[in-house]
């Protein structure tokens, strides 16, 4: 079946000497993986090595079999060309931390155009922006809702948070409760929207332990979770 489809790449790993096998996103199916044959030694076809950076959101006419093998691309072009996130340091390394937690995340092989729609907006304001310290904070939070794990902020005021319940509660009733500091900076995050996350003022050993908590809480809801091996390369890019 030919399928036209916007698509976000994930990974692209090389096969071979001249192969690469790239995971997308695909706003019409959903994950999917492709062999893109002879892609690092052609320079007249109509694919591009450089269309298949992590993030890079692009146009494809793929032929999807669906039979659990790895599909083909036979046209791409780039649907929405980045200034800064390939190029800008600090932005490179959140795009290669961001990559592997949503290829580590999300799996399912089905449309989720909500879901799609978070990922494009989100990576043109990251692209857009410069105060980018929150951002990867910001996103975790809000990935969650998508992936169906997003807490419980009902209760919100109260000074627990229960990081294998997802929510706020007023008493310590087992291990995974958190409080302090890094719980206090965790609520600030739910009362503002990605406009205003310079509004946040957090030292740089505040962001990484709330971006620890975060990761911890990933790692209670996400089946076969996998800490990220770039989150060193991101805590130093920010220390």
């Amino acid at each position: 079946m030919v399928v036209a489809t916007k698509a976000i790449v994930f990974s692209s790993i090389k096969y071979s000497e001249a192969d690469l096998i790239v995971c997308c996103f695909t706003e019409a199916a959903g994950i999917k993986s492709y062999l893109l044959r002879n892609i690092l030694k052609s320079k007249k076809g109509k694919l591009k090595a450089s269309y298949f950076q992590p993030l890079t959101q692009l146009e494809i006419i793929a032929e999807h079999k669906n039979k659990g093998t790895l599909e083909y691309i036979k046209e791409a072009k780039v649907f929405h060309p980045y200034q800064t996130l390939h190029t800008n340091i600090i932005k490179s390394g959140l795009v290669m931390f961001l990559s592997e937690i949503l290829r580590n995340c999300i799996r399912e092989e089905e449309a989720n155009t909500e879901l799609y729609g978070f990922l494009e907006n989100s990576f043109v304001w990251l692209d857009q922006n410069d105060a980018i310290a929150n951002f990867h904070i910001h996103f975790l939070l809000q990935l969650s809702l998508y992936l169906g794990f997003y807490p419980d902020a009902t209760n919100i005021e109260e000074k627990y948070f229960n990081i294998m319940e997802g929510n706020f509660q007023a008493l310590n009733t087992n291990n995974y409760c958190l409080e302090g500091l890094q719980i206090e900076n965790f609520k600030n995050f739910f009362r503002i929207d990605i406009q205003s996350l310079n509004t946040i003022k957090l030292s740089k050993i505040e962001r990484q332990n709330l971006l620890e908590l975060i990761l911890s809480y990933y790692s209670f809801h996400v089946q076969g979770y996998q800490k990220p091996k770039s989150l060193a390369v991101l805590n130093q890019l920010f220390s």
